[in-house]
């Protein structure tokens, strides 16, 4: 039932209404998790900073009891890139702030959450669009996605699946505010081979492209520092110095779980 009141007004020749008049279930609304990400990123730290980025390893979209029904993606097969709707699983807070401190800025300047990408905000939603590799039938768990350009961390609650347009989603001109003058510059890697063959094979390309994106803060400077980044079941031990990531030890960390 829609509830109306006499606060409506006028602005711009067009009629706004106060949110009291929508309908009250649409002001508070229950989402449910229709499906869940298997990544390598066991943790937010190693993540590539947007979709797209490392395209060298797949993830598994497995879809909850209720939505493994093969109508629901009945062409799917059709597009080459779906966005994901997807929740900040691991940035969930009692309260918001208007400004954030984006980390590709150094962490020192402020913007408002809302010309941000932050995981931050009111409502802790994100949109990521990834590249529909193969649908795979598993005995299991049914019609399973396989995707890569993945941003999210392994076990991340998926809200939603949509076809990405390419003749509508697309705007190679667009203006991208701050983001464009901050340029992430790619390190080399210097990853031996001896450390690099204790990773599974299929793992191995995907982690020397999630080291080259520099996974580190911007504000981060210590060159003898040595950081961890769980990855697919290992620890990958690396420093950063004079734009080189060195890898310095691998480890298994028991997640055998994660791909």
């Amino acid at each position: 039932m829609s509830i109306f009141v006499s606060s409506d007004y006028k602005k711009g020749g067009m009629l706004v209404k106060n949110t009291q008049d929508i309908n009250p279930e649409a002001l508070h609304v229950t989402l449910k998790t229709i499906a869940t990400i298997h990544t390598p990123y066991e943790s937010k730290f190693g993540v590539p900073r947007q979709s797209g980025v490392v395209t060298q390893l797949e993830s598994r979209i497995v879809f909850e009891p209720e939505f493994r029904n093969k109508d629901a993606l009945r062409g799917i097969e059709g597009y080459d890139y779906l966005w994901l709707i997807w929740s900040f699983s691991e940035a969930i807070r009692a309260d918001w702030s208007p400004t954030v401190r984006p980390p590709r800025l150094g962490g020192n300047v402020r913007r408002g959450v809302f010309a941000t990408r932050s995981p931050f905000r009111p409502n802790p939603l994100a949109l990521s669009s990834v590249r529909l590799l193969r649908v795979e039938d598993d005995p299991e768990y049914g019609s399973v996605l396989i995707v890569d350009g993945a941003d999210m961390m392994d076990g991340t609650p998926i809200y939603d699946i949509k076809p990405y347009l390419p003749f509508t989603d697309s705007h190679p001109n667009a203006r991208a505010g701050f983001a464009e003058k901050v340029i992430d510059e790619q390190l080399q890697v210097n990853f031996p081979t001896a450390l690099l063959e204790k990773l599974p094979q299929h793992l191995r390309a995907g982690a020397v492209a999630m080291l080259a994106q520099n996974p580190i803060p911007h504000y981060q400077k210590k060159t003898e520092r040595v950081y961890g980044v769980a990855f697919g079941g290992y620890d990958i031990r690396f420093r950063v110095a004079e734009q080189v990531a060195i890898v310095e030890d691998v480890v298994e960390n028991g997640s055998s779980d994660c791909l």
